[in-house]
């Protein structure tokens, strides 16, 4: 282990970081195959196998996720020196990925987005929009917004707070249907479904609500989608709370049934989590979702 070659070190770090060769390649500025005996020497030093190929992508096996945070604080040692050098030692910049529910991408992220931009310029964030759960151990994301709790030991979790949902219907279709505010009076509403197998009926019946398939007028599977539908006086439609309360032209509905209670949580994987633009996006994003309330 003498001797290590910082240009062979280099190439394992970007390797890990980008998720494939190509990518780290033409961010050190290498052709592919160059940077591919790089990462071959340095894993014939080291006398450990780093990566394993996932198709196109370059999966770090268990010890090179335990070598990672070594490379990462030597890395970062090298950078605060030629940063110190310049005077640009607090300067913290890069892309940080965050994913979100399709409504939560759309009406929580983008004020949290520009108050960050305003206070670290450094900073660009991508969006991505997904209702599955982004695979941060795949490097899919670098941090990510879920109603479920990670199961994964090696994630970092951040219970932000509890969030609600309600019922809700445009002004329109109340003045055409009237305000119902029990669960009975909606036996013979229309509603916006979500899906057509079963599950989201499943869901309201679980909820206390009575209906059937009859009650559906239309369906879409995505929060966006399904709320736009909602605006334009479809029918009723579940809404986290804070976005019903500042979409214009929407109105509460079956007051009497309780909301619909779920945890958000922050997550981030720990080895990311000891980079500064993540943590700087980690905490503000904390922050940001515990006060939108």
């Amino acid at each position: 282990m003498d001797h290590l070659d910082w240009n062979q070190l280099k190439a394992f770090l970007e390797t890990a970081e980008a998720g494939s060769l190509s990518a780290a390649a033409r961010k050190l500025g290498l052709t592919q195959p160059t940077l591919s005996r790089q990462v071959a020497a340095i894993e014939r030093h080291m006398g450990v196998t780093l990566f394993e190929r996932v198709g196109k992508a370059m999966a770090l096996t268990a010890t090179g996720l335990d070598l990672l945070e070594h490379a990462r604080t030597m890395g970062a040692a090298a950078q605060a020196l030629g940063l110190a050098a310049t005077g640009r030692s607090q300067a913290v910049g890069g892309v940080v990925s965050v994913s979100a529910s399709d409504a939560v991408a759309a009406h929580l992220l983008p004020p949290l987005v520009k108050r960050l931009r305003e206070q670290e310029p450094g900073i660009a964030i991508e969006v991505i929009a997904t209702n599955s759960l982004s695979d941060l151990q795949r490097r899919e994301a670098d941090i990510a917004i879920r109603h479920v709790k990670p199961e994964q030991p090696d994630l970092i979790a951040q219970l932000i707070r509890e969030g609600s949902a309600g019922f809700y219907a445009s002004d329109d279709w109340v003045k055409a249907h009237g305000h119902p505010r029990s669960a009975v009076e909606a036996t013979h509403l229309p509603f916006v479904g979500s899906d057509r197998s079963g599950q989201y009926l499943g869901y309201l019946r679980a909820h206390g609500l009575p209906l059937s398939e009859a009650n559906f007028s239309c369906y879409a599977d995505h929060s966006v989608a399904h709320w736009a539908l909602v605006r334009q006086g479809m029918g009723i439609g579940a809404m986290m709370d804070e976005i019903a309360r500042d979409t214009p032209g929407i109105l509460r509905v079956l007051d009497d049934v309780p909301p619909v209670r779920f945890p958000i949580w922050l997550v981030t994987h720990r080895e990311l989590r000891t980079a500064r633009r993540i943590r700087v996006v980690f905490e503000a994003l904390a922050q940001g979702l515990a006060s939108a309330r």
